[in-house]
């Protein structure tokens, strides 16, 4: 069998120095062991995967160390940190209230605390995923976790805080996990390259880490299955491949085609992407983190918040000198939308083909919001509407002086002449002083003309849109929420009407949803969404159903009750039940 020890493990760190991304922890602990201000009860909380546990053993390890270092790290020589080494330790008990969740192993486990250390001066129990444990073990727990004995320590390390009882919070120091970045990830796994003596990419490194989404434990487990596939090698293809991540050159090739406007070449680079197996909202949250990452890139003062690899900040630096802001501040709202809407969307690639499209025009729609306002001069003196290609330049005629210098009154017609040019040369100067000058003023002329486009609220519009809406829903039980409530319409109002509280707590769930894509499809930005109980309903659907008889006088009764005259053969025939 194979010694093969996951590099989670092999590389577990042993010193509060070692620790990953948790300085502000290690800190604070080392201060507390140098002035003898150690808690006796403590909540380490965070993430998965970020050094909760890790935290707690090595603090329990330095608690119980004999020779301590001069910067308060265990001596890894002394008898309790070899036996600690070895999972030998008599005086650190470790519980996972996953498992082990009940009142009786919370009493067990209080049993252990009358009795002293063997060896050392503490006692440490660490209780691991501690938000497991139910609300009569927590409360068995209690007095022990405010009074212990002053030999007993307890760790207790929780991903999920908010389910941890108030007075259990209150008899604990917290201490608060950060996520761990993804520059810290990087420089750790480039030591462990070190150390195996593995080549690897920056490049494919950064992914790793991005991959892991703040969770060390989870980068190295990828990183073994790198390894385990690439050998002694990793490049960044390979990761790419290994790990399903759609590569950044992509993103780069779609950015080009989106500032040329070459929508042929968007579709089809979509096509490759789709015919590779990723998905359409993959592909559209990738796009946007690209674009935000060349959005970043356009100031130095936001510079470090790029989290890629040296060669990757370069070519963002170069794709972000063509890129204007305006096209990525549009680009990204019109990703957001496509994101929001995916899931409500029938033909899902259509959708996300018509986001690129429309993000391919940006930069002409911009422009043409900026052109100044258009007017014609017709043949008969009058101003029409229209797109202007070019203005008229203004004439200024000057009169013929004769040689005795003095000057010749105009003519009617170089009057009319010279008063139109004067005109156009005004009207140009008034339309050039209103032209937008900036991208928020044409996204404000846009906004204004979608707000003018006439309304479409009436009763039979918004039905059959609320039944519409209703049909996309996934959710069976919204649908069937949505699809039994009676509507009506009180001018802007649209109240829905339903008959039990579970209908109605689906439709407020939905409500906000619902309401933008009613106003949406209406064009009425002033719809508003009231739901109503019906109580009537409610209260029938709640009451009792009535007794069933069983026995043979409760049918004989009932049957007296639906028709009167089974009395009156009862008594002609002198009938009788046999009791």
């Amino acid at each position: 069998m194979s010694n093969f020890i996951v590099s989670a493990r092999k590389y577990r760190p042993q010193r509060f120095e070692d620790v990953v991304g948790q300085q502000h922890v290690a800190g604070t602990l080392k201060n507390a062991l140098a002035t003898d201000h150690v808690a006796h009860a403590f909540l380490f909380t965070g993430p998965r995967g970020v050094g909760k546990t890790t935290c707690a053993r090595i603090l329990a390890k330095i608690l119980n160390c004999e020779n301590r270092t001069k910067d308060y790290e265990a001596c890894n020589e002394c008898p309790s940190c070899k036996s600690f080494n070895e999972n030998a330790s008599f005086n650190i008990i470790e519980l996972d209230a996953a498992s082990n969740n009940s009142v009786e192993h919370i009493r067990a486990l209080i049993e252990q605390v009358r009795f002293q250390p063997q060896q050392g001066k503490y006692k440490v129990f660490i209780i691991d995923e501690v938000h497991m444990l139910s609300q009569a073990a927590f409360n068995a727990f209690l007095k022990t976790l405010e009074e212990p004995p002053p030999y007993a320590i307890f760790i207790l390390a929780t991903t999920e805080k908010h389910k941890i009882i108030p007075t259990i919070l209150s008899r604990c120091q917290v201490f608060d996990f950060r996520r761990i970045t993804i520059g810290d990830m990087v420089l750790h796994l480039k030591d462990i390259c070190r150390k195996e003596n593995i080549e690897a990419e920056e490049d494919a490194l950064h992914i790793v880490a991005q991959k892991a989404d703040g969770a060390l434990r989870d980068a190295l487990s990828i990183f073994d299955r790198i390894t385990s596939f690439a050998g002694k090698k990793i490049r960044y293809e390979d990761v790419i491949e290994n790990l399903n991540v759609l590569d950044y050159d992509y993103y780069f090739q779609i950015t080009d085609a989106l500032l040329a406007e070459d929508a042929p070449a968007i579709l089809n680079l979509f096509d490759q992407i789709l015919r590779k197996g990723f998905e359409p909202d993959t592909f559209v949250i990738g796009l946007a983190e690209h674009l935000r990452n060349i959005l970043v890139c356009k100031d130095e003062a936001t510079l470090a918040l790029l989290e890629v690899g040296e060669s990757l900040r370069e070519r963002y630096r170069k794709q972000s000198a063509f890129a204007p802001a305006s096209f990525l501040l549009t680009s990204l709202h019109v990703c957001n939308e496509c994101d929001i809407n995916f899931k409500m969307a029938r033909q899902k690639r259509l959708h996300v083909e018509m986001a690129l499209l429309k993000m391919c025009y940006i930069n002409r729609a911009v422009k043409t919001a900026h052109a100044p306002a258009v007017e014609k001069k017709t043949p008969d003196g009058t101003v029409d509407g229209g797109r202007r290609t070019e203005t008229p330049e203004i004439r200024n005629p000057k009169p013929e002086t004769p040689a005795s210098g003095n000057a010749q009154p105009l003519s009617r017609t170089e009057m009319i002449e010279l008063a139109s040019g004067l005109r156009q040369g005004l009207k140009k100067a008034e339309s050039v002083s209103l032209r937008l000058d900036s991208y928020e003023e044409a996204v404000a002329v846009d906004e204004a003309k979608k707000a003018s486009l006439e309304s479409r609220l009436t009763f039979e519009n918004a039905q059959s849109e609320w039944k519409a809406y209703a049909a996309s829903v996934e959710s069976k039980l919204v649908r069937l929420a949505l699809s039994g409530a009676e509507l009506r319409l009180e001018e802007k109002m649209l109240i829905a009407t339903v008959a039990t509280n579970t209908d109605k707590s689906h439709l407020q769930a939905e409500l906000m949803r619902l309401l933008d894509t009613l106003r949406s499809r209406l064009h009425d930005p002033r719809l508003k969404i009231q739901v109503e109980l019906d109580e009537t309903k409610a209260q029938e659907l709640q009451a009792p159903a009535p007794k069933r008889p069983v026995t043979a006088k409760e049918k004989l009764d009932n049957m007296k009750e639906i028709n009167p005259l089974v009395e009156d053969l009862l008594r002609r025939f002198e009938l009788r039940l046999d009791e």
